[in-house]
């Protein structure tokens, strides 16, 4: 990979130097999809990767905030049954081939790049094994954990490992602002008549405010998910849905993104806004109150009860607070597991708890829903290509089919392993084909240009801007949706979208400028997928669903 080559920026106000670099592949986004790509792709010393993240820890992404655990291979488990577990939380929207890869792969993936690779050191039985733990929707217990804290646990492993890999360079505090595509960003007059192709990323350095051609034979987008774009959310500020709305600049595929999966238990106690309350806690028998202490999980889903798929207990929640007026419900586990058992299980839960008086040993606790997951994003085969040459998406920003409707516990941890690893080796073995793909040069695409602007951006308003695509989000286009409210949201956020292009047209960019524009765009992807779909399922919850044959869909 060539080093950054510095030239002089074409606005000639000096202090801002732009540069140049070229790679064999870009990975955006460096949580365990991205992390996975770059480790497969690294196998081969002559490939050079870039891997890039907005944060300035790359190990700060969604998957570091993973509490309950990993899909694994329990000992009364099979591949059949995960699949039918997956098809089931689907809601008859999930894809039978990508479950079946998953189930098949993802089991002998945590072994080898996890445990043996990256040394991740999953919880133990007294006889050795994984201790295995229970979610909800699951037939069996297969969820492989680290106390509470697994994702935090495989990150480090993962970027550990990175960092030993003398081809791949790991860059911090770089924002990717927008895909370079051909024709869009061509210099070449006959480019418009020709296929959409990724060429790289323009990518804004957040500590030297300069704007860079990353240019690279193959891209793979592993941005994350979208939760930020919701005023409650389980999700970190980086999820803002950036590599959603890149990518659909752009001209990809985007599909499903109506279903944003809300996780029913986020701690509703000020001052600890989105921390999650994990699945696993309602898996080692966790149960759910109302504020008299009533269990009320029964009334929804007789079957399951508190291990009801999330879009289920979600509902049941947010019925249970609107009705009766409850500013959020209790969860109880001290009445069922013990204090020591409570503290070995879920040591940052309890830590995290306690720092706000809640000592979940004895204490209920209380919560509400929060946006969590986007089952929907950039369409992608079963080797994460998409639509667009050369660009591949890994993990939540993709959309791979295995979620349909809804998504199964701990099953996205394992796709962004499976799919990540996928998408390194089809990107290794095109790279190797006899025809290889070009890097472009200098030449071939213009530098960022902001000559002329004077103004920088202004913090209060993007913050106003974003509470308020929070807020229309969150009434709208939240856990009950209908024409009216999806009506009104899109009218809203068209509005927005036409002030803040503007602005940002007019404006010194900015990470928070990057990421208000992305988050609108994300938005009214969502708003539109969900007004389009008039027909309820998994969670995306229509009020007014249309009839269906004998069923209210």
């Amino acid at each position: 990979m060539t080093s950054l080559t510095p030239y002089p920026s074409p606005d000639g106000r000096g202090g801002k130097v732009s540069s140049l670099k070229q790679t064999d592949v870009l990975i955006i986004g460096s949580g365990i999809a991205g992390a996975a790509a770059a480790l497969r792709l690294a196998k081969n010393p002559q490939r050079q990767i870039a891997l890039i993240t907005r944060e300035p820890d790359p190990c700060e992404s969604n998957t570091r905030y993973a509490q309950g655990g990993i899909i694994g291979r329990g000992p009364d488990d099979d591949p059949d049954n995960l699949i039918a577990d997956i098809l089931a939380a689907g809601a008859g929207a999930s894809l039978p081939a990508a479950a079946r890869i998953l189930a098949e792969e993802g089991p002998p993936l945590l072994q080898e790049i996890l445990i043996e690779t990256a040394g991740v050191s999953f919880d133990r039985a007294s006889d050795g094994q994984i201790a295995w733990g229970q979610e909800a929707a699951h037939s069996r217990r297969r969820i492989a954990h680290v106390g509470d804290g697994t994702g935090q646990a495989i990150i480090s492993g993962l970027i550990a490992t990175l960092r030993r890999c003398p081809n791949v360079t790991l860059e911090t505090n770089l924002t990717a602002v927008d895909l370079i595509t051909y024709p869009h960003h061509s210099r070449d007059p006959l480019a418009a008549y020709q296929p959409v192709v990724c060429h790289g990323a323009y990518v804004f350095e957040r500590k030297g405010r300069a704007v860079h051609r990353y240019l690279s034979a193959v891209t793979i987008l592993a941005s994350g998910g979208l939760g930020r774009i919701f005023r409650y959310t389980t999700n970190p500020p980086g999820a803002r849905g950036d590599g959603l709305a890149m990518a659909s600049r752009a001209g990809a595929r985007i599909i499903n993104a109506e279903y944003i999966q809300f996780h029913p238990t986020a701690l509703a106690v000020p001052g600890a806004e989105g921390f999650l309350i994990s699945e696993a806690v309602r898996g080692e028998g966790g149960v759910l109150l109302t504020p008299e202490g009533r269990a009320f999980m029964a009334d929804y889903s007789p079957e399951w009860k508190d291990l009801a798929a999330r879009d289920v207990v979600s509902r049941a929640i947010h019925h249970q607070m609107e009705t009766h007026g409850y500013s959020h419900v209790l969860l109880d586990i001290a009445s069922h597991q013990s204090a020591e058992s409570i503290r070995a299980r879920f040591p940052n839960i309890h830590a995290a708890c306690k720092k706000v008086g809640i000592d979940i040993t004895q204490d209920l606790i209380p919560v509400i829903p929060a946006a969590h997951y986007s089952c929907g994003g950039v369409a992608v085969d079963e080797n994460g290509r998409s639509s667009i040459g050369n660009l591949y998406a890994v993990g939540e920003v993709s959309c791979t089919g295995l979620h349909g409707a809804n998504r199964l516990a701990s099953t996205s941890l394992l796709e962004g392993l499976v799919w990540g690893t996928r998408a390194g080796g089809c990107v290794e073995q095109t790279l190797n084909a006899s025809s290889p793909l070009k890097v472009l040069g200098r030449d071939d695409v213009p530098p960022w240009d902001e000559s002329g602007l004077v103004n920088d951006s202004d913090p209060a308003l993007i913050q106003g801007d974003m509470q308020t695509i929070q807020n229309i989000m969150w009434h709208y286009v939240g856990l009950m949706r209908s024409a009216d409210r999806l009506s009104r949201a899109i009218r809203e956020l068209r509005h927005m979208q036409n002030e803040i292009e503007t602005f940002y047209r007019t404006t010194k960019l900015s990470d928070g400028l990057i990421g208000l524009r992305n988050a609108v765009e994300a938005a009214l992807i969502v708003a539109q997928a969900a007004r389009h779909n008039r027909q309820s399922r998994g969670c995306h919850y229509r009020q007014d669903a249309v009839q269906v044959g004998d069923r209210l869909l």
